[in-house]
């Protein structure tokens, strides 16, 4: 059952008519449909502290792709050398203000640099220069390196005529510009283009909650998160929007997940207010305490023995375990009574959860999520716990 003001309206066509005859498809063009408009500039590298003022530049996003010293070294070193850098391309969302779409890493080193947040290291023509910063290196080389420009490449606003179609392009630009170098998750480029109070709350929770992190093996150093694979992808943000996309997810008229968990965002950043999304975010803590009180360390993962039948492997925790159980869990941890019988009578549902696992085998093989899978591993969980 949803929260009182928890419901968001999908009910929306996203269709397009793909029947057009040449004549057509040459007015489309002539008429500059979806046609990106830019500009471009250049600014000195001894501006980019004042410059960067004018950015968004999704702090949370930079956290989490930070480069190394090196690399950062390595820019600089090609500022030296006035070897050619790629421009930034920036999304211009009011007037001389602005979205960075790619280019964050090389902006906030130089922003770093400037400040002298770090010592350059790993440089190879000029290995002279490694353990300096901006407030010591020779005058010649400074003033070399002042006189460098960034490049930028601004999609205006004019090119979007509503906010609908700025979503998208904002999208289709970005899923553009980042194909090459480490492939973005869907959850990255949706924190890039969906950031907002309900995307700051699933940031939150994946970082504050104790039992999620233990569950999935997030480790709490900052220098060990950098390391870990869910935290460095934003694989664990995702996994707290999907606890919260999928109470509605009969309601979608799409059935793609990642199409889904783009809509759902979108809406609930405009749509939720303070009041809604602390609701949400106790539903969450509430659940995942009874998830745990349940299964305890074996939450969300299946159990197998190896090939001579000597001892137990356990699985790392799954998704498509994670999804229905948290989603039928959803609907007690509110009701104290309920709640507590589920925790004594946990040996059974541990026995019956296990009969799932053992007579379903290819539910869970990893290539069947789409919204009717999800729906049918529901189904499939709902009856280990009743009792």
């Amino acid at each position: 059952m949803l929260l009182q003001n928890e419901k968001l309206n999908f009910d929306y066509a996203n269709a397009v008519d793909n029947q057009l005859t040449d004549r057509e498809i040459n007015a489309k063009y002539q008429e500059g449909e979806l046609r990106i408009l830019t500009e471009q500039g250049r600014y000195p590298l001894q501006n980019i502290v004042e410059i960067m003022g004018t950015m968004n530049l999704n702090p949370e996003y930079q956290r989490r792709r930070v480069w190394s010293n090196e690399q950062k070294s390595r820019l600089i070193e090609s500022f030296i050398m006035n070897i050619p850098v790629p421009p930034v391309f920036l999304y211009e969302i009011s007037f001389s203000k602005y979205e960075v779409m790619d280019g964050l890493q090389r902006l906030s080193t130089l922003f770093d640099f400037y400040n002298g947040n770090f010592q350059l290291e790993g440089l190879e023509i000029w290995s002279e220069l490694n353990g300096r910063n901006i407030y010591n290196l020779p005058e010649n080389i400074k003033s070399g390196i002042d006189r460098r420009y960034i490049s930028t490449v601004v999609i205006l606003n004019e090119t979007a005529k509503n906010k609908n179609e700025e979503q998208f392009l904002k999208k289709f630009v970005f899923e553009r510009l980042n194909t090459g170098g480490t492939k973005l998750t869907p959850q990255e480029t949706r924190n890039a283009l969906f950031d907002g109070p309900m995307n700051k709350l699933c940031i939150s929770i994946a970082y504050e909650n104790e039992i999620f992190k233990n569950i999935f093996e997030i480790p709490d150093a900052n220098e060990s998160l950098l390391e870990n694979a869910l935290y460095k992808r934003m694989e664990d943000v995702e996994l707290v929007l999907r606890f919260f996309a999928y109470r509605q997810l009969s309601s979608f008229k799409v059935s793609k997940i990642s199409d889904i968990l783009d809509n759902y965002l979108e809406k609930a950043n405009i749509k939720y207010n303070p009041e809604i999304l602390e609701k949400l975010e106790k539903l969450f803590n509430d659940t995942i305490f009874l998830v745990y009180k349940i299964f305890d360390d074996k939450a969300f993962r299946f159990k197998s023995l190896d090939r001579n039948k000597d001892f137990v492997n356990w699985s790392k925790p799954s998704k498509m375990i994670y999804d229905p159980i948290m989603f039928i869990l959803s609907e007690y941890s509110q009701n104290i009574e309920v709640r507590n019988k589920l925790i004594e009578n946990r040996n059974i549902i541990n026995e019956r959860f296990e009969k799932v696992m053992n007579d379903n085998p290819n539910e869970f093989s990893g290539r069947n999520n789409n919204k009717a899978d999800v729906l049918r591993r529901i189904e499939l969980f709902k009856g280990i716990f009743d009792l």
